[in-house]
């Protein structure tokens, strides 16, 4: 097997990011022609040019830009390992960083992230919101232990990660008194031809829901999409449409978003999962996580 050379990304990467070989020689403290020639024999090993001529300087290519990309998510992880280490050598906590999908319910998600910070041995809890695809990127380069997820990783994905099931329930739909006053009638049958608020397309929540519309033969008006789901309920909360949600946290959306839950969306369900680089959950605050899930979250 083959070694990459990280001294030559690593002047690769510098160039990049100073955008000329004088400055990155003067911040490497290399004469110019030693640095371009560790850039070379770096394009060599990996048998692609990395910079073409523009003008005067120099540009990335398509595969130096993709280079970048992957030096830049290496050296940043080497940061952190290096604070993370230091932060163990002086007795601070330890980071549980958490990759959180934008598509799930946040009340939610603090139910089942505050139980790792109740743990005997404190930790320092890092959340990053994202669409899954990019959290399972981050998550294969190390940079989180975890990612939450409204479903398990696609077939197809690129990042080899486990799924495990945190656990799952029904889903309520809400809505503002006033809107709901404006829309009187039975429910479900009250959503014909209201403005309904929804997640976006690909998500497990849009297509349930999607699929209860139709066999529900319903056809409410679409008046927004939202990636953030926060930002879906607080539309929401100004009576602009009505939402669908966890049902485990219904209390909790009446009371913070001042609305009123309607009904159940019959069959559709609202799943959490862990994804992981281990097969096994090992880390104890993920551990924990599982547990409260189990235990108390969707017990």
């Amino acid at each position: 097997m083959d070694w990459l050379n990280y001294h030559h990304l690593l002047y690769f990467w510098t160039t990049a990011r100073e955008g000329s070989v004088t400055r990155a020689a003067e911040r490497l403290s290399l004469a110019q022609p030693t640095l371009s020639a560790q850039i070379r024999s770096l394009e060599i090993a990996l048998g692609v040019r990395l910079f073409e001529k523009q003008g005067r300087g120099l540009a990335m290519t398509e595969a130096g830009r993709t280079a970048f990309r992957y030096a830049d998510g290496i050296f940043g992880l080497g940061r952190e390992m290096q604070e993370s280490l230091a932060g163990l050598a002086h007795g601070r906590r330890p980071i549980l960083a958490v990759g959180v999908s934008d598509a799930l319910a946040k009340l939610l998600v603090h139910r089942l992230l505050e139980p790792a910070l109740r743990l005997p041995e404190p930790i320092r809890l890092l959340c990053r919101e994202d669409r899954t695809d990019r959290l399972l990127a981050q998550l294969s380069l190390h940079e989180l232990d975890l990612v939450l997820s409204d479903m398990p990783p696609p077939p197809n994905s690129a990042v080899k990660a486990f799924s495990h099931l945190l656990g799952e329930c029904g889903v309520q739909v809400f809505g503002a008194a006033a809107l709901r006053k404006a829309h009187p009638g039975p429910f479900p049958r009250c959503l014909e031809g209201a403005p309904f608020l929804l997640p976006p397309e690909g998500t497990a929540l849009r297509r349930g829901l999607d699929q209860w519309f139709e066999g529900e033969s319903l056809r409410p008006r679409i008046v927004g999409e939202f990636d953030d789901s926060a930002l879906l309920k607080t539309f929401g909360q100004q009576g602009l449409g009505f939402f669908a949600a966890p049902a485990n946290v219904a209390s909790e959306i009446e009371r913070q978003y001042q609305v009123k839950r309607l009904g159940l969306a019959k069959g559709v369900r609202e799943r959490i999962y862990a994804l992981t680089l281990d097969r096994r959950l090992r880390h104890p605050a993920v551990v924990a996580i599982s547990e409260a899930a189990r235990d108390r979250v969707f017990g």
